[in-house]
Protein backbone atom coordinates (compact mmCIF):
# COMPACT_ATOMS: atom_id res chain seq x y z
CA UNK A 1 0.00 0.00 0.00
CA UNK A 2 2.73 2.44 0.77
CA UNK A 3 4.10 1.61 -2.58
CA UNK A 4 0.81 2.25 -4.49
CA UNK A 5 0.41 5.77 -2.38
CA UNK A 6 3.72 6.84 -3.50
CA UNK A 7 2.80 6.31 -7.20
CA UNK A 8 -0.21 7.70 -6.95
CA UNK A 9 1.55 10.86 -5.19
CA UNK A 10 3.59 10.51 -8.55
CA UNK A 11 0.75 10.59 -10.71
CA UNK A 12 -0.78 12.93 -9.51
CA UNK A 13 1.85 15.26 -10.16
CA UNK A 14 0.75 15.41 -13.95
CA UNK A 15 -2.45 15.82 -15.49
CA UNK A 16 -2.19 12.54 -17.22
CA UNK A 17 -4.97 9.92 -17.48
CA UNK A 18 -4.92 7.36 -14.88
CA UNK A 19 -6.75 3.66 -14.20
CA UNK A 20 -7.53 2.34 -10.95
CA UNK A 21 -8.13 -1.12 -11.03
CA UNK A 22 -8.81 -3.58 -8.38
CA UNK A 23 -11.55 -5.64 -6.57
CA UNK A 24 -15.12 -4.23 -5.44
CA UNK A 25 -14.46 -2.97 -2.05
CA UNK A 26 -10.92 -2.47 -1.83
CA UNK A 27 -10.90 1.08 -2.07
CA UNK A 28 -10.38 2.49 -5.35
CA UNK A 29 -12.64 5.69 -4.65
CA UNK A 30 -10.27 6.15 -2.08
CA UNK A 31 -7.00 6.23 -4.29
CA UNK A 32 -8.27 8.21 -6.96
CA UNK A 33 -9.77 11.23 -4.14
CA UNK A 34 -6.06 10.43 -2.76
CA UNK A 35 -4.69 11.92 -6.51
CA UNK A 36 -6.43 14.55 -6.60
CA UNK A 37 -5.77 16.14 -3.30
CA UNK A 38 -2.07 15.57 -4.29
CA UNK A 39 -2.80 17.31 -7.33
CA UNK A 40 -2.49 20.67 -8.33
CA UNK A 41 -6.07 20.58 -9.08
CA UNK A 42 -6.63 20.01 -5.57
CA UNK A 43 -8.42 23.30 -4.94
CA UNK A 44 -10.78 22.46 -8.43
CA UNK A 45 -13.86 20.02 -7.89
CA UNK A 46 -14.36 16.52 -7.51
CA UNK A 47 -16.99 15.04 -9.17
CA UNK A 48 -17.88 10.94 -9.30
CA UNK A 49 -19.93 9.54 -11.09
CA UNK A 50 -21.30 5.54 -10.99
CA UNK A 51 -21.38 4.31 -14.79
CA UNK A 52 -22.95 0.95 -13.17
CA UNK A 53 -25.77 2.90 -11.80
CA UNK A 54 -27.25 4.38 -14.37
CA UNK A 55 -28.87 3.05 -18.15
CA UNK A 56 -27.08 4.20 -21.16
CA UNK A 57 -29.37 7.37 -21.63
CA UNK A 58 -29.10 8.58 -18.07
CA UNK A 59 -25.63 8.60 -18.29
CA UNK A 60 -24.81 10.33 -21.31
CA UNK A 61 -27.30 13.04 -19.68
CA UNK A 62 -25.53 12.66 -16.50
CA UNK A 63 -21.59 13.04 -18.51
CA UNK A 64 -22.67 15.98 -20.98
CA UNK A 65 -25.71 17.11 -19.58
CA UNK A 66 -28.97 18.31 -21.62
CA UNK A 67 -31.51 20.99 -22.48
CA UNK A 68 -35.18 21.04 -21.89
CA UNK A 69 -37.30 19.21 -24.43
CA UNK A 70 -34.28 16.96 -25.31
CA UNK A 71 -36.62 13.67 -23.94
CA UNK A 72 -39.13 12.63 -22.02
CA UNK A 73 -38.56 14.53 -17.95
CA UNK A 74 -36.50 16.86 -19.54
CA UNK A 75 -38.04 20.02 -17.71
CA UNK A 76 -34.84 22.44 -17.61
CA UNK A 77 -31.27 22.60 -18.96
CA UNK A 78 -29.00 20.43 -17.15
CA UNK A 79 -24.95 21.28 -16.92
CA UNK A 80 -23.32 17.61 -17.09
CA UNK A 81 -20.44 16.19 -14.60
CA UNK A 82 -17.95 16.55 -17.28
CA UNK A 83 -19.02 20.28 -17.01
CA UNK A 84 -19.14 20.76 -13.30
CA UNK A 85 -15.81 18.82 -12.79
CA UNK A 86 -14.25 21.88 -15.03
CA UNK A 87 -10.59 22.65 -13.81
CA UNK A 88 -10.75 19.78 -11.60
CA UNK A 89 -11.52 15.51 -11.50
CA UNK A 90 -13.51 13.86 -12.83
CA UNK A 91 -13.99 10.21 -11.69
CA UNK A 92 -15.56 7.43 -13.30
CA UNK A 93 -16.21 4.59 -11.45
CA UNK A 94 -17.12 1.14 -12.63
CA UNK A 95 -16.03 2.18 -16.32
CA UNK A 96 -16.05 -1.26 -17.52
CA UNK A 97 -20.06 -1.39 -17.31
CA UNK A 98 -20.05 1.34 -20.13
CA UNK A 99 -22.01 0.34 -22.95
CA UNK A 100 -19.84 0.74 -26.40
CA UNK A 101 -22.11 3.43 -27.43
CA UNK A 102 -20.95 5.32 -24.43
CA UNK A 103 -17.68 4.28 -24.75
CA UNK A 104 -17.21 6.26 -28.06
CA UNK A 105 -18.89 8.87 -26.96
CA UNK A 106 -16.21 9.37 -24.10
CA UNK A 107 -13.62 8.31 -26.34
CA UNK A 108 -14.52 11.49 -28.52
CA UNK A 109 -14.38 13.70 -25.19
CA UNK A 110 -10.99 12.48 -24.67
CA UNK A 111 -9.43 13.08 -27.64
CA UNK A 112 -10.27 16.75 -27.62
CA UNK A 113 -11.74 17.66 -24.49
CA UNK A 114 -15.47 19.12 -26.14
CA UNK A 115 -18.91 18.26 -25.01
CA UNK A 116 -22.05 18.99 -25.87
CA UNK A 117 -25.06 18.23 -24.44
CA UNK A 118 -28.03 16.22 -25.11
CA UNK A 119 -30.34 17.95 -27.81
CA UNK A 120 -28.14 21.15 -28.13
CA UNK A 121 -27.58 22.69 -31.29
CA UNK A 122 -25.12 24.59 -29.74
CA UNK A 123 -21.29 24.38 -31.00
CA UNK A 124 -19.46 22.07 -28.29
CA UNK A 125 -17.69 23.17 -24.90
CA UNK A 126 -14.33 22.89 -24.23
CA UNK A 127 -13.84 21.77 -20.90
CA UNK A 128 -10.58 20.96 -18.94
CA UNK A 129 -11.08 17.93 -16.58
CA UNK A 130 -8.43 15.34 -15.33
CA UNK A 131 -10.16 12.44 -16.01
CA UNK A 132 -9.34 9.27 -13.21
CA UNK A 133 -11.20 5.70 -14.28
CA UNK A 134 -11.69 2.81 -11.81
CA UNK A 135 -13.15 -0.79 -12.37
CA UNK A 136 -12.87 -4.05 -11.17
CA UNK A 137 -13.35 -5.73 -14.01
CA UNK A 138 -10.70 -7.31 -16.46
CA UNK A 139 -10.89 -4.66 -19.29
CA UNK A 140 -7.86 -6.66 -21.39
CA UNK A 141 -10.41 -9.42 -21.34
CA UNK A 142 -12.82 -7.55 -22.42
CA UNK A 143 -11.29 -6.11 -25.11
CA UNK A 144 -10.87 -9.50 -26.30
CA UNK A 145 -13.99 -10.13 -25.81
CA UNK A 146 -15.24 -7.33 -27.84
CA UNK A 147 -16.91 -5.49 -25.24
CA UNK A 148 -14.26 -3.03 -24.51
CA UNK A 149 -12.83 -0.36 -27.45
CA UNK A 150 -9.06 -0.53 -27.28
CA UNK A 151 -8.84 2.55 -28.39
CA UNK A 152 -10.59 3.90 -25.12
CA UNK A 153 -8.50 1.03 -22.73
CA UNK A 154 -5.23 2.56 -23.73
CA UNK A 155 -6.52 6.39 -23.63
CA UNK A 156 -7.95 5.86 -19.86
CA UNK A 157 -4.77 3.10 -19.21
CA UNK A 158 -1.72 5.82 -19.21
CA UNK A 159 -0.93 5.09 -15.71
CA UNK A 160 -2.18 1.97 -14.10
CA UNK A 161 -2.74 1.31 -10.43
CA UNK A 162 -3.68 -1.72 -8.87
CA UNK A 163 -4.97 -1.51 -5.68
CA UNK A 164 -4.42 -5.03 -3.84
CA UNK A 165 -7.31 -6.90 -2.01
CA UNK A 166 -7.10 -7.10 1.79
CA UNK A 167 -6.25 -10.75 2.03
CA UNK A 168 -3.14 -10.36 0.21
CA UNK A 169 -2.35 -7.68 3.02
CA UNK A 170 -3.58 -9.14 6.56
CA UNK A 171 -0.70 -7.35 8.16
CA UNK A 172 -3.23 -3.89 7.69
CA UNK A 173 -6.50 -5.78 9.21
CA UNK A 174 -5.43 -4.92 12.67
CA UNK A 175 -4.90 -1.02 11.69
CA UNK A 176 -7.88 -1.09 10.01
CA UNK A 177 -10.10 -2.39 12.61
CA UNK A 178 -8.86 0.26 15.56
CA UNK A 179 -9.27 3.07 12.22
CA UNK A 180 -13.03 1.96 12.18
CA UNK A 181 -13.60 1.81 15.93
CA UNK A 182 -11.50 5.04 16.67
CA UNK A 183 -14.31 6.55 14.06
CA UNK A 184 -17.84 4.77 15.60
CA UNK A 185 -16.53 6.12 19.00
CA UNK A 186 -17.11 3.04 20.92
CA UNK A 187 -14.29 1.03 22.55
CA UNK A 188 -14.58 -2.58 21.82
CA UNK A 189 -12.32 -5.75 23.40
CA UNK A 190 -11.63 -8.62 21.00
CA UNK A 191 -10.68 -12.01 22.47
CA UNK A 192 -7.38 -13.56 21.50
CA UNK A 193 -9.62 -16.36 19.24
CA UNK A 194 -11.80 -13.46 17.72
CA UNK A 195 -8.61 -11.70 16.82
CA UNK A 196 -7.20 -14.58 15.10
CA UNK A 197 -10.52 -14.56 12.87
CA UNK A 198 -10.57 -11.72 11.81
CA UNK A 199 -6.87 -11.94 10.99
CA UNK A 200 -7.43 -15.35 8.71
CA UNK A 201 -10.73 -14.33 7.29
CA UNK A 202 -10.23 -14.01 3.65
CA UNK A 203 -12.07 -10.87 3.48
CA UNK A 204 -13.95 -11.39 0.02
CA UNK A 205 -15.44 -8.06 0.04
CA UNK A 206 -12.40 -6.54 1.24
CA UNK A 207 -12.27 -3.66 3.12
CA UNK A 208 -15.54 -2.91 2.86
CA UNK A 209 -16.78 -5.91 4.68
CA UNK A 210 -14.49 -5.48 7.35
CA UNK A 211 -16.03 -1.56 7.75
CA UNK A 212 -19.41 -3.08 7.94
CA UNK A 213 -18.27 -5.96 10.32
CA UNK A 214 -16.98 -3.42 12.38
CA UNK A 215 -20.40 -1.45 12.75
CA UNK A 216 -22.27 -4.46 13.32
CA UNK A 217 -20.23 -5.32 16.26
CA UNK A 218 -20.52 -2.11 17.74
CA UNK A 219 -24.21 -1.96 17.52
CA UNK A 220 -25.09 -5.32 18.87
CA UNK A 221 -22.19 -5.72 21.32
CA UNK A 222 -24.21 -5.43 24.73
CA UNK A 223 -20.93 -6.25 27.04
CA UNK A 224 -17.99 -4.50 24.60
CA UNK A 225 -16.18 -7.37 24.53
CA UNK A 226 -16.23 -9.44 21.45
CA UNK A 227 -15.69 -13.60 20.63
CA UNK A 228 -16.11 -15.25 17.96
CA UNK A 229 -19.53 -16.10 18.28
CA UNK A 230 -20.22 -12.53 18.11
CA UNK A 231 -18.90 -12.77 14.43
CA UNK A 232 -20.86 -13.47 11.67
CA UNK A 233 -21.15 -17.05 11.03
CA UNK A 234 -18.92 -16.80 7.24
CA UNK A 235 -16.21 -15.77 9.47
CA UNK A 236 -16.65 -18.31 11.83
CA UNK A 237 -16.52 -21.15 9.01
CA UNK A 238 -13.94 -19.79 6.84
CA UNK A 239 -10.45 -21.49 6.68
CA UNK A 240 -8.10 -19.10 7.99
CA UNK A 241 -5.34 -17.66 6.29
CA UNK A 242 -3.13 -17.96 8.61
CA UNK A 243 -1.92 -21.37 7.65
CA UNK A 244 0.97 -21.87 4.84
CA UNK A 245 0.32 -21.43 1.35
CA UNK A 246 -0.30 -24.95 0.37
CA UNK A 247 -2.85 -25.54 3.27
CA UNK A 248 -5.06 -22.49 2.81
CA UNK A 249 -5.29 -23.45 -0.58
CA UNK A 250 -6.18 -27.20 0.36
CA UNK A 251 -8.75 -25.73 2.97
CA UNK A 252 -10.66 -24.06 0.10
CA UNK A 253 -10.64 -26.62 -2.30
CA UNK A 254 -11.94 -29.24 0.49
CA UNK A 255 -14.67 -26.87 1.36
CA UNK A 256 -15.37 -26.23 -2.03
CA UNK A 257 -15.49 -30.25 -3.27
CA UNK A 258 -17.36 -30.35 0.00
CA UNK A 259 -20.18 -28.46 -1.14
CA UNK A 260 -19.89 -29.76 -4.56
CA UNK A 261 -20.51 -33.50 -3.70
CA UNK A 262 -22.12 -33.66 -0.37
CA UNK A 263 -24.50 -30.69 -0.17
CA UNK A 264 -25.25 -31.31 -3.91
CA UNK A 265 -24.47 -28.33 -5.37
CA UNK A 266 -23.44 -27.28 -9.03
CA UNK A 267 -20.31 -26.13 -9.83
CA UNK A 268 -21.70 -23.80 -12.27
CA UNK A 269 -24.10 -22.14 -9.93
CA UNK A 270 -21.56 -22.16 -6.88
CA UNK A 271 -17.69 -22.37 -7.88
CA UNK A 272 -18.26 -20.19 -11.38
CA UNK A 273 -19.91 -17.39 -9.74
CA UNK A 274 -16.95 -17.21 -6.87
CA UNK A 275 -14.13 -17.84 -9.21
CA UNK A 276 -15.71 -14.73 -11.39
CA UNK A 277 -16.04 -11.97 -8.49
CA UNK A 278 -12.12 -13.24 -7.39
CA UNK A 279 -13.60 -15.16 -3.91
CA UNK A 280 -11.37 -17.74 -4.51
CA UNK A 281 -8.26 -17.87 -6.54
CA UNK A 282 -6.97 -20.03 -9.44
CA UNK A 283 -4.81 -21.97 -7.48
CA UNK A 284 -8.04 -22.63 -5.27
CA UNK A 285 -9.81 -24.12 -8.52
CA UNK A 286 -6.75 -26.08 -9.33
CA UNK A 287 -6.72 -27.88 -5.83
CA UNK A 288 -10.40 -28.60 -6.38
CA UNK A 289 -10.07 -29.88 -9.85
CA UNK A 290 -6.65 -32.37 -8.39
CA UNK A 291 -9.11 -32.94 -5.19
CA UNK A 292 -11.70 -34.60 -8.28
CA UNK A 293 -9.55 -35.79 -10.06
CA UNK A 294 -7.76 -38.01 -7.56
CA UNK A 295 -11.58 -39.48 -6.93
CA UNK A 296 -12.37 -40.19 -10.33
CA UNK A 297 -8.88 -41.40 -10.99
CA UNK A 298 -7.68 -38.88 -13.26
CA UNK A 299 -10.84 -38.90 -15.58
CA UNK A 300 -12.52 -35.49 -16.46
CA UNK A 301 -15.38 -37.20 -17.71
CA UNK A 302 -16.49 -37.95 -14.47
CA UNK A 303 -16.28 -34.63 -12.92
CA UNK A 304 -19.44 -33.85 -14.73
CA UNK A 305 -21.47 -36.02 -12.12
CA UNK A 306 -19.31 -35.69 -9.28
CA UNK A 307 -19.56 -31.68 -9.66
CA UNK A 308 -23.04 -31.34 -10.62
CA UNK A 309 -22.74 -30.63 -14.05
CA UNK A 310 -24.66 -32.68 -16.84
CA UNK A 311 -23.07 -34.72 -19.47
CA UNK A 312 -22.98 -31.90 -22.24
CA UNK A 313 -21.21 -29.63 -20.32
CA UNK A 314 -18.05 -31.70 -21.08
CA UNK A 315 -16.82 -28.75 -23.87
CA UNK A 316 -17.82 -25.87 -21.63
CA UNK A 317 -16.13 -27.03 -18.98
CA UNK A 318 -12.57 -27.89 -20.48
CA UNK A 319 -12.48 -24.57 -22.02
CA UNK A 320 -13.24 -22.91 -19.29
CA UNK A 321 -10.02 -25.07 -17.55
CA UNK A 322 -8.01 -24.06 -20.56
CA UNK A 323 -8.96 -20.21 -20.62
CA UNK A 324 -8.21 -19.59 -17.16
CA UNK A 325 -4.98 -22.34 -17.22
CA UNK A 326 -6.55 -24.48 -14.52
CA UNK A 327 -6.29 -27.77 -16.31
CA UNK A 328 -4.47 -30.46 -13.85
CA UNK A 329 -2.62 -33.07 -15.63
CA UNK A 330 -4.41 -36.45 -15.33
CA UNK A 331 -1.04 -38.38 -15.50
CA UNK A 332 -0.22 -38.12 -12.08
CA UNK A 333 -3.38 -40.16 -11.01
CA UNK A 334 -3.53 -42.63 -13.10
CA UNK A 335 -0.13 -43.50 -12.78
CA UNK A 336 -0.37 -43.60 -9.07
CA UNK A 337 -3.65 -45.45 -9.45
CA UNK A 338 -1.04 -48.68 -11.01
CA UNK A 339 1.94 -47.73 -9.07
CA UNK A 340 2.08 -45.32 -6.09
CA UNK A 341 5.90 -44.61 -5.77
CA UNK A 342 5.97 -42.97 -9.27
CA UNK A 343 6.04 -39.19 -9.51
CA UNK A 344 5.79 -37.43 -13.18
CA UNK A 345 6.42 -33.37 -13.65
CA UNK A 346 3.24 -32.13 -15.04
CA UNK A 347 3.75 -30.12 -18.73
CA UNK A 348 2.25 -26.77 -19.80
CA UNK A 349 -1.10 -26.89 -20.58
CA UNK A 350 -3.28 -28.24 -23.07
CA UNK A 351 -6.25 -29.29 -23.62
CA UNK A 352 -6.15 -31.16 -26.70
CA UNK A 353 -8.38 -34.23 -27.41
CA UNK A 354 -7.13 -37.99 -27.67
CA UNK A 355 -8.86 -40.24 -30.04
CA UNK A 356 -10.90 -41.51 -27.02
CA UNK A 357 -12.20 -38.13 -26.77
CA UNK A 358 -10.92 -37.34 -23.51
CA UNK A 359 -8.91 -34.25 -22.78
CA UNK A 360 -5.39 -33.90 -22.00
CA UNK A 361 -5.17 -31.27 -20.03
CA UNK A 362 -2.10 -30.62 -17.95
CA UNK A 363 -1.15 -27.99 -15.92
CA UNK A 364 2.24 -26.28 -14.17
Amino acid sequence: MAELLSRAERAARNPVKVLITGESGVGKDLVARYLHSQSPRKAGPFVAVNCAGLTETLLESELFGHVKGSFTGAFRDKRGKIQLAHHGTLFLDEVGEMSLRMQALLLRFLENGEIQAVGSDQPPTHVDVRVVAATNRNLGELVAAGAFREDLYYRLCVIHLQVPPLRERPEDVRELMQHFLTRTGRELTFTDAATRAFLGYRWPGNVRELLNVIEQLVCLSATGVVDVDDLPATMRRTPTLIAPLHDRRRRVADELYDALVTQGVSFWDHVYPLFLARDITRHDLRELVRRGLRESRGRYKSLLTLFGMSSGDYRRFMNFLAAHDCGVAVREFRQREASPEVSTPMPPFSAARDLTGESTASAH
